[in-house]
């Protein structure tokens, strides 16, 4: 208790928000803890707000004046964020008008990710507000783990709740079953509940009730808890369990089985089974090990059986003891959402409808913990219920895209591109292929086989005989363009342009959003064209900033953000970068700092500080590599320092980059003649981010070599890029001004 109440001066004081976090077992007297300093703040006149626990796991905290309006439609990210501010506003509206303010929010251990991002936005507030979240250590979810890590940054002052010393549990039990409560009863309680306070009660309770020899038995609370706790626990920490209970109290580390003395064998060596093995993994000396979900140390685990003991099953040896003949195992408690009426089509509607809620409520991390559900419950269903199942995987990837899992997204996408061949719905196969569609920047596919998949069904229902509607038209366009990035047929342009002349038709912002991301996939027809894309990067800014298109107008900042490096002006760059990265902050967009931290190190290299930009370039592929965008990852590292080696050339994996990057790298090796025979091999460069850097590339090994039909065909076509930056204009890369390239006299060869 000094603890929070010092912190909560703290607070006060300071006039800014402080977390206290508080942990212990069930029963542990958390939420009396929490009680008790409201009741003392509040004397102090300050204002106490609770949030009380949900009944299940997974569920919002509920807050005082009701649950929170659900998001309107629009950009989830801008739905999330105005919901969560409005919610910070509200219940710190006493601490902006200078009364501090007490928010408990209670069983975090059950909360949503929509409480626990709110709480985390609490935190950070320049508001007298003292946060206090209790939650149970043992029950630890995923998502609260999350959290846990988000609240390391702000410091906060931890509690953890243990069990009562000897004489604390006596005087607790002697305030509930009166002073005739002796003190070896009072030391019996303490011993068998471990000083748990909500057992010590119910044991007082019990004795006060029926006496001294009712202290044997388990009180009727404490079963239903531990009941409970045993239902979360996974099958083999069951089965263990179950040994233990066959085979009685807890032996002695190291101590002989009597079976094992009856059968002439040794006893195990300490921490050790009865056949050498660890205790934990075989032979019956592994029950030594065992504890009660009650606690450390509690005695009341003895009476507590995971399964019913069969008189056939007491016999010695417990770790290979069959069930008794002619009798069934006992089934393992259930697991939660594992309930048989959990299971088929109807429990799947039930978690997609769940799902579809908490996505437009713009909690991500919550609609795929439920559209998994609906998936898992669907795979117990009949093959009659495939579209069903279609929506869920659909859903599910949207969820993973929107938090970064772009691995596990794409795997989704494939599943689905898979089934609707077997589907005979053009309606359902067009927004299937267009579900996954998420703002790219990067103009290289990160799974060149799925993007033909993708491609020749979008083509096939383009050319069906069904009527699609323009929305589904414009979409599909879009998606074949933004598939066919970087390739040199024109027909990604061809569909970008009439997605676009679509899209403005129906005056669908969002729509014309999403077809100019398209079309900007196709500006890389020649060298040179960084200006078109300036233009449209500033036609989707205003866009996306006009409708809170939110994720559109970061890609129109990042869009700017390489256009105005190619084109020369690194402080309008600068900008852009800037205001992207805000937003991403903003919006918990992760994947965008990734890219701004690869253009600070292009930053370094244009400023000519090549030691800083090459440790900055291997910084950023830490990051990049775990980002699930193999398309930017693959070679792109080994590209970045060759660009820094001057007249060196560093070999590396250069991946997809291999062919202009080979030529260099045996020129520094003195090999001519390979040099030259890789040089007349190089392809036609991809229309794409680094089609001037390639073509750099080609310069100087073409330069080297003294090659001057190579070189005048290349310099023909850089001259269009003769004011930019080559290689600048991706964001990540530089060789200089493309003058320099297209200037230079050839040198003499040796």
């Amino acid at each position: 208790m000094g603890r929070l109440v010092g912190l909560a001066d703290a607070v006060a004081a300071r006039g800014r928000a402080a977390l206290a976090l508080v942990s212990g077992d069930a029963g542990a007297g958390k939420t009396a803890l929490a009680e008790a300093l409201s009741r003392r703040l509040t004397a102090r006149g300050w204002t106490a707000t609770w949030g009380h626990g949900p009944g299940h796991d997974g569920a919002p905290v509920t807050w005082p004046g009701g649950q929170e309006p659900e998001a309107a439609a629009g950009d989830p990210a801008v739905a999330r964020f105005r919901a969560r501010r409005a919610a910070v506003a509200r219940l710190t509206a006493p601490a902006a008008r200078g009364r501090p303010v007490l928010l408990v929010a209670d069983d975090l251990h059950r909360a949503d990710e929509g409480t626990l991002e709110l709480l985390a936005a609490l935190v950070v507030e320049a508001v007298p507000v003292l946060v206090v979240g209790t939650f149970r250590a043992t029950e630890i979810t995923p998502e609260l783990t999350a959290a846990l890590a988000r609240f390391a940054r702000t410091e906060p002052v931890r509690v953890y709740l243990g069990g009562l010393g000897e004489a604390a549990a006596g005087a607790l039990a002697r305030t509930v079953a009166g002073a005739g409560l002796d003190a070896s009863a009072a030391r019996l309680i303490h011993r068998r509940s471990g000083g748990n306070p909500f057992f010590v009660r119910e044991l007082a309770r019990l004795f006060a009730a029926e006496g001294g020899a009712a202290l044997d038995r388990v009180p009727a609370g404490v079963r239903d808890v531990i009941r409970h706790r045993l239902a979360r626990l996974p099958e083999p920490a069951l089965t263990v369990l179950r040994q233990a209970a066959v085979l009685g109290p807890r032996r002695r580390p190291g101590a002989a089985d009597p079976a094992d003395r009856r059968r002439g064998g040794r006893a195990g060596r300490p921490g050790r089974g009865a056949d050498g093995g660890p205790a934990h993994r075989g032979g019956s000396g592994r029950a030594a090990a065992v504890r009660s979900p009650a606690g450390p140390g509690h005695d009341l685990r003895r009476p507590v059986r995971a399964a019913p003991r069969p008189l056939a099953c007491r016999r010695r040896g417990g770790a290979g003891t069959p069930a008794p003949r002619g009798r069934r195992r006992p089934r393992p408690p259930l697991r939660p959402g594992r309930h048989p009426g959990h299971r088929g089509p109807r429990a799947a509607r039930y978690s997609a409808a769940a799902a579809d809620r908490a996505e437009r409520g713009s909690r991500p991390h919550e609609a795929a913990r439920l559209w998994r559900q609906a998936i898992d419950a669907y795979d117990r269903g009949t093959p009659a219920e495939a579209r069903g199942r279609l929506a869920a995987v659909m859903g599910l990837g949207r969820a993973l895209a929107v938090t970064g899992h772009l691995d596990a997204a794409r795997r989704l996408r494939a599943e689905a591109v898979a089934a609707v061949r077997h589907l005979d719905d053009p309606d359902l196969a067009a927004t299937v292929l267009a579900a996954f569609a998420v703002p790219a920047v990067w103009t290289r596919n990160d799974d060149d086989q799925l993007s033909r998949q993708v491609v020749e069904e979008a083509e096939r229902i383009l050319a069906g005989p069904g009527a699609l509607r323009p929305e589904q038209r414009s979409r599909l366009l879009s998606t074949i363009a933004l598939e066919l990035r970087g390739t040199t047929t024109g027909r990604g342009d061809r569909a970008a342009r009439e997605a676009e002349a679509i899209a403005r038709r129906t005056g669908d912002p969002a729509l014309l959003a999403f077809a100019l991301n398209a079309r900007f996939m196709h500006t890389f027809g020649r060298a040179g064209l960084a200006a078109e894309r300036a233009a449209l990067g500033a036609e989707l800014l205003t866009l996306a900033a006009g409708n809170e298109l939110v994720t559109f107008e970061v890609l129109a900042h990042l869009i700017l953000m390489q256009a105005h490096s190619a084109l020369g002006e690194p402080a309008v760059a600068d900008a852009h970068a800037a205001a992207a990265d805000r937003l991403a902050e903003r919006y918990e967009l992760p994947l965008v700092a990734v890219l701004t931290q690869w253009y600070a190190a292009l930053r370094l290299a244009l400023d000519g500080r090549a030691a800083e930009a090459a440790d900055a370039y291997r910084a950023a592929q830490v990051r990049l590599a775990g980002s699930g965008m193999p398309g930017m990852a693959d070679g792109l590292p080994a590209l970045a320092l060759l660009t820094l080696a001057g007249d060196g050339a560093p070999d590396g994996d250069f991946g997809p980059y291999e062919p202009w990057a080979r030529p260099l790298v045996l020129l520094a090796r003195g090999d001519r003649v390979g040099a030259a025979a890789a040089l007349r091999a190089v392809p036609e460069s991809p229309h794409d981010l680094l089609r001037e850097a390639r073509l750099c590339l080609a310069v100087r090994a073409a330069r080297a070599l003294d090659d001057q039909a190579l070189l005048a065909r290349l310099r023909a076509e850089l001259r269009p890029a003769a004011g930019e930056i080559a290689g600048a204009g991706s964001g990540v890369i530089t060789l200089g001004p493309v003058a320099d390239h297209l200037a230079q006299p050839a040198p003499r060869p040796s």
